[in-house]
């Protein structure tokens, strides 16, 4: 039987690329045969990274079955995940987030959850000496992780670790970190072909905060203005997009991955409860700067409050 490997809703690029890599270990490697899918379009960033490595996208799934062995990436949370996760013979699970718990499975398995910027640095080093064995479009997917999570290590979730990783890397590769991370960071930016919602639902995850569940989308770009001269409609698409996805909010916070800073939407009297409790900052208008935010994981979540 194959195993499934995937990641996260709304796949940017560790929940595209961590995948593909694992499935090829656990195939090539481990003899398990192994196949990478997706629970959804993946970001245009992680598209880029597709395109660039020569790699195939992966078949997309909407949910699993009861028969279905399971291996769960860059993800630990179940409202992240398809809807009978429960029922699915689930393998492992490798990620970088907090344990939220929730999953249940059938068996004793293997849990690798570590505090490093990105599940593909994770999986370098349960791979070990097999790395060496990886084709060039394997290392590339990992190498593209890396920099797309630590925003080419500008986050401060990266780690010496994380970094160190991707150096050696890119050597390997005979690859410029900087060239590559330009031209992702150029794709992700092009959301023009994206609706509303569209944006509002690319790069986001489900949280509960004091009784309230928030989506809270984030929005990596190097060209902020085009995002943010859409932010009267985002606004207004915000409350149909919450009422179809069961949330009592959207909270939309788009990321200048150059000035090291993200803009917080603010639509309503909760956004702006919510911002202020939870930044320490005043809010006068529809959107609120916050410097030197730039991660949803370490940044933003541990912060929200009422």
């Amino acid at each position: 039987m194959t195993t499934l490997v995937f990641g996260h809703k709304s796949p940017d690029t560790d929940s595209t690329g961590s995948p593909i890599i694992w499935a090829w270990y656990l195939t090539e490697v481990k003899g398990t045969p192994a196949k990478a899918v997706l629970l959804g379009e993946p970001n245009t960033e992680a598209a880029f990274v597709l395109k660039y490595w020569a790699l195939d996208k992966p078949e997309i799934i909407s949910d699993v079955t009861a028969g279905d062995k399971v291996v769960i990436v860059d993800t630990n949370n179940p409202a992240e995940l398809p809807p009978s996760i429960n029922d699915a013979k689930i393998q492992g699970i490798i990620d970088h987030h907090m344990l939220v718990g929730g999953l249940k499975t059938k068996t004793p398995i293997d849990i690798t959850i570590r505090p490093l910027a990105c599940t593909a640095t994770l999986m370098h080093d349960l791979m070990g000496e097999a790395v060496a064995k990886a084709p060039r479009a394997i290392k590339g997917a990992m190498l593209s992780c890396i920099l797309s999570d630590t925003l080419e290590f500008r986050s401060p979730t990266t780690t010496a670790h994380d970094k160190a990783v991707a150096e050696k890397l890119a050597a390997d590769l005979g690859i410029s970190l900087g060239e590559l991370a330009t031209a992702m960071f150029e794709a992700k930016s092009d959301v023009s072909s994206f609706s509303d919602a569209e944006l509002l639902r690319m790069d986001s995850k489900e949280y509960n905060v004091d009784g309230k569940e928030l989506r809270v989308s984030v929005l990596e770009t190097t060209a902020p203005k085009l995002i943010l001269d859409r932010k009267g409609s985002l606004m207004a698409a915000m409350e149909g997009v919450a009422s179809e996805d069961g949330a009592d909010q959207v909270l939309l916070f788009v990321v200048d991955i150059l000035r090291e800073e993200a803009t917080l939407l603010v639509p309503n009297d909760l956004v702006k409860q919510i911002a202020e409790a939870s930044f320490a900052c005043t809010v006068t208008g529809d959107t609120v700067v916050l410097p030197g935010i730039m991660s949803r994981k370490k940044q933003i979540i541990p912060a929200l409050k009422l």
